[in-house]
């Protein structure tokens, strides 16, 4: 058995989320504790009560998944159990990234709440919208994006074959999964998000990371294998780790690449670490 860990992004959010491990697990305590701490942030707070608008605000959603991660990856942690492998969607290559001990976990936690504002402060003006598109091959959806009228749309997340989201302004993402529709999608449904998060809109904030992760120690021998969203191949010692994160915020999501290369890799036995399972029925999808 090869063990592979991998950890979701923003949307995997809900209201109570870590509540049952925080009370059951002293070593979840002292990440919740530890995150409030370093950011003088009541993620307890926002992870356990919420209200739900609290929680889905970028700058808050990032750090409370995050937490919630490292705080399971303790708990193995206490019970041996272990991964060479591993890999996030999007957000969660950030605990991908910890786990590797590429960050630190004070200098994880400070990245990502610092990503999350800087996503939330520079969203551009406008409505903008993010879709789930299921049932059609990701050309067609490549096809579909190019033929809308209505403004910028285009793929941001390859998630698994016959699922992926796409990002951009509303009008424009509404009449793409109209003709998603009409060209045989199972579904189309939008997002509980409000930024054209993984596109080139992002193009600010993904140079303002950059200046903000250049501040900070990234350990360029890892422990662990990571397999990067960007490209869907593993980090190597001679990757840009601070251009390749930057990027990451307006480049689209390989997820689906992810998991094939974790399988190439020998990994037959995946563990999502986070605060649902969205990202193991995506991999059943992609077996």
């Amino acid at each position: 058995m090869k063990i592979g860990f991998i950890f979701p992004g923003q949307g995997a959010q809900y209201v109570g989320m870590g509540k049952d491990l925080y009370e059951k697990y002293d070593e979840v305590k002292q990440i919740y504790n530890k995150v409030e701490d370093i950011l003088g942030l009541d993620i307890k707070k926002i992870s356990f009560e919420g209200p739900e608008e609290e929680l889905n605000k970028t700058e808050n959603t990032q750090i409370a998944i995050l937490t919630m991660s490292l705080g399971i990856l303790e708990v193995l942690k206490k019970y041996n159990i272990s991964a060479d492998i591993s890999a996030g969607l999007s957000l969660g290559e950030y605990s991908a990234l910890v786990y590797s001990n590429v960050f630190s976990i004070e200098d994880g936690i400070k990245a990502v709440r610092r990503r999350g504002e800087i996503m939330s402060q520079n969203i551009p003006e406008g409505k903008w919208k993010m879709a789930g598109i299921l049932g059609l091959e990701d050309e067609k959806v490549d096809e579909i994006c190019k033929c809308v009228k209505a403004g910028f749309v285009i793929p941001a997340n390859y998630n698994c074959p016959g699922q992926i989201v796409i990002s951009g302004e509303e009008k424009a993402v509404i009449e793409a999964m109209e003709l998603a529709k009409e060209n045989g999608a199972r579904k189309a449904v939008l997002l509980q998000t409000a930024g054209p998060f993984h596109t080139i809109k992002l193009e600010i904030a993904a140079k303002k990371f950059k200046q903000e992760l250049d501040k900070i120690d990234i350990n360029k021998n890892y422990e662990k294998i990571v397999v990067k969203n960007i490209d869907g191949i593993e980090y190597q010692d001679t990757d840009d780790i601070e251009d390749i994160l930057s990027k990451h915020i307006m480049s689209p999501v390989k997820f689906k690449n992810s998991v094939e290369r974790m399988i190439e890799l020998g990994v037959d036995t995946f563990i999502e670490i986070g605060p649902r399972k969205s990202l193991i029925r995506i991999h059943k999808k992609n077996k």
